[in-house]
């Protein structure tokens, strides 16, 4: 019971002084949080972008070449050409695991019996490690033996060499990389179940049938789930190492057709030991996903629809 000042009693009035406020308690709890983010996020970020700006190697502080180490990458030919691989992957996955993750969505949201087997089936592969995942479809894309030509040569197709094929190696990636979307899966079921019930009924009484409801009703109102997942997967798919790393051994072969950003990236700050260098490139990568997230940010108002608008 709060005491008013004027009838509180002297001893009441210095209780009342000596109580710690709400906001101090609200920043004593959140100060691990903040800590941890001023150490291992805030400070770290500023300092590469210094560290971009000179020839620091880690074993030596270096030298301050100013946006020299941005301009030596203009004129460095792996690093384009690991732009190339990295946008293909990009403009070819994000939209492939979007439309397959709705469309699988919308298989698995059926009322059929026995549906959770098949839901706890595609999603399965979203707990393999990715080591483990690249490991497996080595072996699945292998020319000599591997399971997919073997199937192929089945119905007398004659399969490609696949990861060591400079034409097919980003397309293995991609296949690989759909084996996975069991996660966005999940979501995309979350935004189905979240749809009211009552546009299906008052579509249905317009003589709606199961095309025009999935136009009309379950699409548009789905597009929060689809832009969320649009946003995660552009971000991931700009910063994809682990399973292209691991099927080349860290050299993107062949003919430099799996040299991903991030990999280059990584070689250059812990090969080569040009920490500069590759923090010039990282914040470059920053630019253009930052970039690119809100140009998708901007554009949404025009295809995003949320219930109740």
């Amino acid at each position: 019971m709060k005491v008013s000042p004027n009838t509180a009693t002297p001893l009441q009035r210095s209780n009342e002084a000596k109580r710690p406020s709400e906001a101090l308690y609200g920043w004593l709890f959140a100060s691990p949080w903040i800590a941890g983010l001023l150490v291992f996020y805030a400070i770290p970020l500023l300092s590469s972008f210094y560290f971009s700006l000179t020839t620091y190697s880690i074993l030596q502080p270096g030298e301050f070449v100013g946006f020299g180490n941005y301009a030596a990458l203009m004129h460095d030919p792996v690093f384009w050409k690991s732009i190339v691989n990295t946008v293909y992957y990009v403009i070819f996955f994000v939209p492939l695991s979007i439309f397959m993750g709705v469309a699988l969505a919308m298989l698995l949201n059926m009322k059929v019996r026995g549906m959770s087997v098949y839901r706890t089936v595609f999603f399965l592969p979203t707990l393999v490690p990715s080591v483990a995942m690249a490991v497996l479809w080595m072996w699945l894309l292998n020319p000599g033996f591997g399971l997919v030509n073997g199937m192929l040569d089945a119905f007398g197709i004659q399969g490609p060499a696949w990861l060591g094929s400079e034409t097919w190696s980003k397309p293995s990636l991609i296949i690989m990389s759909l084996w996975g979307i069991g996660q966005s899966i999940v979501i995309y079921l979350a935004g189905l179940n979240d749809i009211s019930s009552d546009y299906y009924e008052a579509a249905e009484i317009d003589g709606a049938g199961w095309f025009s409801k999935m136009k009309s009703v379950t699409l548009p109102l789905l597009t929060p789930v689809i832009f969320y997942n649009l946003v995660m997967g552009m971000i991931h798919a700009f910063q994809q190492f682990a399973l292209p790393y691991t099927m080349t051994g860290g050299r993107g072969t062949p003919a430099d057709s799996m040299k991903f950003y991030v990999m280059y990236l990584y070689d250059n700050g812990f090969k080569f030991f040009k920490m500069g260098y590759a923090s010039a490139m990282a914040w470059i990568l920053f630019a253009v996903v930052m970039g690119l997230t809100a140009l998708i940010f901007a554009t949404s108002r025009r295809w995003v629809h949320y219930q109740g608008e």
